[in-house]
């Protein structure tokens, strides 16, 4: 038996459903010709006049549905997708949106931080050896006692990650490497792709949401498109790597098993930590805090 998907009038995706279901529901006018739908076997969401046939007799065609239009080269709204997955700057608009979840989003950012950290000792440690001092340049950061040492490093903290984020961004994947992983992207609201002034306004609006115990960030997990304090300041949306594409019916709802290997480890680390602590405290606790 074919299961079908169809997009209703708020572009939600519906499905999966019988060819008798399908049928009914164009019986009843809830199904127009520009309706996209899709099956197993289509390379793209379908308008449905180009595949009612399949469902609906000839006869309940022309009796339940106006007639279809000629073929016409002209561009509509309701014409089938044609952009490739990364055609640069092409956008297909009109299908259902899989927006990334809050989990998704975390484990993303956690590699996120591993890369530009790793960056920034890249090009931090030369530094400390070039001025001198190694090692004890390093913890000279920390105490504050080598000035120069310490702007540099606070310089490199801010604009590592703020220029990583704005050009990753802002490029053709539209992706940092740890969304990239998990599978998903930054977008207009649109589905356009963002400038890089609006990646780097968004990396300090990101700040922002970070502030004030995350509660900015949080709101990822409430807000009905998924969006964070930063996406509403900068009208941004952060969704599946193949919505507004070709082929929207690759999205996927899930967290994929990159994204849980990484939250996975990383509650590891953290139940680690915890422990160490504890043990720490029950040492002491034993030795009379002396």
């Amino acid at each position: 038996m074919t299961d079908w998907y169809y997009a209703d009038a708020q572009n939600q995706r519906q499905g999966p459903m019988p060819t008798g279901e399908l049928a009914a529901l164009h019986a009843q006018g809830v199904l127009r010709p520009e309706t996209l739908v899709w099956r197993e076997g289509l390379a793209a969401w379908t308008p449905w006049r180009q595949v009612m046939h399949e469902v609906v007799p000839p006869a309940a065609t022309a009796a339940g549905a106006p007639p279809m239009p000629p073929p016409t080269d002209e561009v509509s709204p309701y014409a089938p997708p044609r952009a490739a997955l990364h055609d640069d700057g092409a956008v297909v608009a009109g299908n259902h949106v899989v927006y990334a979840g809050f989990w998704k989003r975390v484990a993303a950012s956690i590699i996120d931080s591993f890369v530009t950290t790793f960056i920034m000792w890249i090009l931090m440690i030369p530094l400390f050896l070039v001025v001198g001092g190694g090692i004890e340049a390093m913890a000279s950061v920390n105490d504050g006692s080598n000035v120069l040492l310490s702007v540099l490093y606070y310089l490199a903290s801010l604009g590592i990650p703020l220029v990583y984020m704005a050009w990753m961004h802002s490029s053709s994947n539209q992706a940092t490497l740890g969304k990239m992983a998990v599978g998903i992207k930054v977008v207009r609201s649109d589905g356009e792709r963002i400038s890089f002034l609006r990646g780097i306004g968004r990396y300090f609006a990101y700040i922002l949401s970070s502030l004030l115990l995350f509660i900015g960030l949080i709101m990822a997990g409430f807000t009905e498109r998924k969006q964070a304090l930063h996406d509403f300041i900068c009208d941004t949306l952060v969704v599946d790597k193949h919505a507004f594409t070709s082929q929207p019916e690759l999205q996927r709802d899930e967290l994929g098993s990159v994204a849980i290997a990484i939250l996975v480890l990383a509650g590891l680390f953290v139940v680690g930590m915890f422990a160490l602590i504890a043990i720490g405290i029950a040492a002491l606790a034993a030795g009379g805090w002396r």
